[in-house]
């Protein structure tokens, strides 16, 4: 059958409940007048009542066969009055009833911060960053160091290098992104000894970074073939780099030892939150 002027709306239908507040008593006010128990399902301790045998209703008053106490529970809902409304009951709308995708203009807060930027509902975001710029590099041939001249550690073959940042001929990182950077570098030592210091630093666009590492032979004429290794945290601009510098005063010079292995290298990455 047709309709005359506007569709009627769609409407969805709740029943009304009443929680009671419950004490040793058998009788109780009911906020909505109910002429037959059946028309009333009432639940004690979450078990459904039998209408007359256990209860029964005149008006808006509920009387039990036998009286409850405090510590029961109690609720009734009125199967004779249902409610029709244009919107769903609160409470009503579960998740298997959502389909499709939920505009974030409806959602109460259509955004999350995170890093102190804003990322919208429904997008993506990479939550803290990256630790790039990275890179790690090997020295794979031997290097000869002078006594008592400071010599830039060549590193000449890359393991990786996430953004291009480590340059082989330089043997520099320039990060170019500010931030914190964690550097660490490892140096195989050949032949030294008679107490001989053999060390290396963190340089920063040439100066050093902290104070140096060394490794100084014992009294001994027999050769020591030290490993030195050191980390350190260091600020960074956009146009710092960064080297490794080392030094001996053993009189004859020493040796960087290199190799495909990893006896000696040099690598670093970007701190997240620091």
């Amino acid at each position: 059958m047709a309709y005359i002027g506007n569709i009627p709306a769609d409407k969805y239908q709740t029943l009304q409940k009443q929680s009671f507040t419950t004490s040793a008593t058998d009788t109780y006010t009911l906020s909505y007048a109910v002429s037959n128990p059946q028309d009333l399902a009432l639940f004690i301790n979450n078990v459904r009542q039998n209408p007359n045998d256990a209860y029964t209703v005149s008006g808006t008053t509920l009387t039990l066969s036998s009286a409850i106490t405090g510590s029961d529970t109690m609720y009734a809902v009125f199967l004779g009055r249902a409610v029709e409304t244009v919107a769903p009951a609160l409470s009503s709308v579960t998740n298997d009833m959502l389909a499709g995708s939920i505009a974030n203009a409806k959602l109460a807060n259509s955004s999350i911060t995170l890093n102190g930027s804003a990322v919208s509902l429904g997008g993506s975001a990479t939550v803290g960053g990256n630790n790039t710029p990275s890179f790690m590099a090997l020295k794979t041939s031997d290097q000869s160091v002078s006594a008592n001249t400071s010599t830039i550690v060549t590193f000449n073959s890359e393991i990786f290098d996430s953004d291009g940042k480590y340059d082989t001929s330089t043997s520099k990182f320039t990060p170019t992104v500010a931030g914190k950077y964690l550097l660490f570098a490892q140096l195989n030592i050949k032949s030294i000894h008679d107490q001989a210091t053999t060390e290396f630093d963190f340089k920063k666009n040439g100066s050093n970074v902290m104070g140096r590492y060394k490794h100084i032979a014992l009294n001994s004429s027999s050769d020591r073939n030290p490993s030195l290794h050191s980390s350190i945290i260091v600020d960074a601009d956009a146009d710092d780099y960064f080297q490794i510098v080392t030094f001996t005063d053993f009189g004859s010079g020493t040796t960087i030892t290199g190799d495909s292995a990893g006896f000696t290298y040099f690598g670093g990455f970007k701190l997240i939150g620091a």
